[in-house]
């Protein structure tokens, strides 16, 4: 099955609002079978000096780039409007 990296930048100042929904995007990451992708690596983007989360980065396996998308649409940071810059790139795994 193909693998998309997803890398989704927060608009500034959205920390508050990434906190008040990180329940729920923890839960929906776990929904993934519902969606025909699987989530293989997810995490948060943090500033440099490690403080605070900016951002989210997902490694995700799907039959297309309309599912992932899908996928990525639906999650809570997207549909809260936490995510300002989101890029979602095919991948190919050389290693891991």
């Amino acid at each position: 099955m193909p693998l998309f990296a997803v890398h989704a930048l927060d608009h500034p100042n959205a920390l508050a609002s990434r906190l008040q929904h990180y329940t729920a995007h923890r839960a929906f990451i776990e929904t993934d079978e519902l969606f025909g992708v699987s989530v293989v690596l997810s995490g948060p983007l943090q500033t440099p000096d490690g403080e605070t989360m900016i951002g989210s980065l997902f490694l995700i396996e799907g039959d297309s780039m309309e599912v992932v998308e899908a996928f990525v649409n639906a999650d809570p940071y997207a549909v809260h409007k936490i995510w300002g810059a989101v890029s979602i790139q095919r991948f190919h795994r050389r290693k891991g």
